[in-house]
């Protein structure tokens, strides 16, 4: 406890703005709740009289002790269970209240009063949404606008790897004179959002801009032109392109920043920022990319979305082993079940648990874990791509480009190389080669798979020239590559599938 705040557990009371943080977040709680709060916490652990309390929170004491508890059931219900699940508050009967005389890590002092801990760092990008403009001349389309403005907050939500501040607290920066760089700070946070809406006609216009809060630089901005016939569908479709398009835009920031940060300076979100930024085609990066991720767990073994990710690179080792154990791939298994099971909120948690399962061909199992992720977060342009990846494995290819065309609308900026792949290898199991190699061409670079598929394209259009440069692009980077062994591990649920992409391979004159 400081004269500016007090900490307890996931929390934080900051005397001087009146707000409760838990990890860094604006809790929603109402005044009296906030008053009795910080009564309880002057206390220091020793039990608060119903009549002390009552004063503090009504300035009066004629008041029934009803309405005292109904107000605490209030605030124990936004403060939650401690780590050991008990109640912050306990009630001293016919006496008062007092708050929970230890905290989430269970130290005391000496004299048995709880030690506050220090709160833990969170690394995760930190942001605010502002509420939006309404510079439409009708002042009652406020509604619109706040609304907007709530849903991007809603939705931003949903990204775990986000600490995102909740209306309540955005909101009270409506109107306000202060800069940026003042509510950046206000709010704890390092990125801003503001933004405006306009109703032109029967258009809708939405700008957007993402504001670094610490330089006041601007990092992003978009502007969405839209009819506005249906008002709320309209709202879904900005709202969804908006969150998806800006999460990329902030991470995209926030791994900028971790490049420039000497290596000695990494923390476990850190490791995952810059493991997730390396090529994973190259061997040099996939195996810096390892390293990080394991690094990561060693440093925060709760770190549900750093065991997923180490999950899918004991996955690529396996898919690029020729032996037949299946070692690496029970690996990747139990550390994705492990990934869910510390964070059940993380969507790409349930979507590389779901993929992986599907390679073990454990095909309903994957389409549950997949339906969960999409169920967290509809607006993960990920997730929406890993669900083709699925659907384009079961027999139905088209419902994947469906899929993967959706995960393009969510996120215009959203092309990572294995989106291409899949993109290609979806066209080419519907026999539209061309459109394969067009989707193929955008690769980079071609990985020995890659490039044997490009020639099984080559071939079936009867350009035998190309088909042969490709082949020897695959048998160069993997002079052991044979049709067999690569097509065992295809988790192919309809055999007619399998045989066609073997078919092509075997066109293009690569070895059984």
């Amino acid at each position: 406890m400081t004269g500016q705040s007090h900490a307890f557990g996931p929390f934080v009371f900051d005397v001087r703005r009146r707000v409760l943080l838990k990890r860094g977040s604006a809790v929603t709680i109402g005044q009296k709740c906030l008053v009795l709060l910080e009564t309880l916490l002057a206390a220091e652990g020793h039990i608060v009289s119903k009549s002390k309390l009552i004063e503090a929170a009504w300035q009066t004491e004629n008041i029934e002790e009803s309405n005292l508890a109904v107000q605490m059931a209030a605030l124990r219900k936004c403060l939650g269970k401690t780590k050991d699940g008990e109640e912050w508050i306990t009630t001293v009967q016919r006496v008062g209240y007092q708050l929970a005389n230890h905290n989430e890590a269970g130290q005391t002092s000496g004299n048995g009063n709880a030690i506050a801990p220090p709160v833990p760092r969170d690394d995760r990008p930190s942001v605010a949404v502002l509420p939006f403009l309404n510079l439409s001349s009708d002042p009652e389309q406020d509604y619109f606008s706040d609304g907007v403005t709530g849903d991007i907050i809603t939705e931003l939500s949903r990204w775990h790897r986000l600490a995102v501040q909740s209306r309540a607290a955005s909101f009270q920066y409506r109107g306000s004179a202060s800069g940026i760089k003042q509510i950046a700070r206000e709010l704890n946070v390092r990125y801003i959002v503001e933004g405006s809406v306009r109703r032109l006609g029967d258009r809708i216009r939405v700008t957007v801009e993402l504001i670094d809060g610490v330089s006041g630089n601007h990092v992003w901005a978009e502007k969405y032109d839209r009819e506005s016939a249906d008002v709320f569908v309209v709202q879904d479709q900005v709202v969804r392109t908006i969150v998806s398009t800006l999460v990329g835009r902030v991470e995209i920031e926030s791994i900028e920043r971790v490049r420039r940060k000497p290596p000695s300076n990494l923390l476990a979100y850190e490791c995952v920022l810059k493991g997730n930024a390396l090529p994973w085609s190259d061997p040099a990066g996939e195996a810096e990319a390892t390293q990080l991720f394991a690094k990561a767990i060693k440093m925060d073994p709760g770190y549900g979305f750093a065991h997923a990710l180490l999950a899918m690179m004991y996955f690529r080792n396996w898919q690029n082993d020729f032996s037949n154990s299946n070692l690496a791939l029970e690996k990747a298994y139990d550390l994705a079940k492990r990934a869910v099971e510390l964070d059940s909120n993380e969507s790409t948690c349930f979507s590389i648990l779901g993929l992986i399962c599907l390679w073990r061909r454990s095909f309903d199992v994957a389409v549950q874990f997949l339906r969960r992720a999409g169920e967290i977060n509809p607006n993960n342009q990920w997730n929406v791509a890993d669900t083709g990846i699925l659907l384009m494995y079961v027999g139905e290819a088209e419902a994947a480009l469906a899929n993967f065309k959706r995960a393009k609308e969510i996120d215009p900026y959203f092309d990572p190389p294995w989106y291409w792949f899949c993109l290609g290898q979806a066209n080419m199991l519907l026999r539209r080669y061309q459109e394969a190699i067009g989707a193929f061409e955008l690769l980079a670079a071609h990985s020995y798979w890659e490039a044997a598929l490009v020639a099984g394209c080559h071939a079936k259009l009867g350009d035998r020239e190309h088909a042969a440069i490709f082949m020897a692009k695959c048998l160069g980077a993997r002079p052991d590559f044979s049709i067999s062994r690569r097509m065992a591990k295809e988790p192919f649920k309809n055999p007619i599938d399998a045989a066609h992409l073997a078919e092509c391979l075997q066109l293009a004159g690569l070895p059984e």
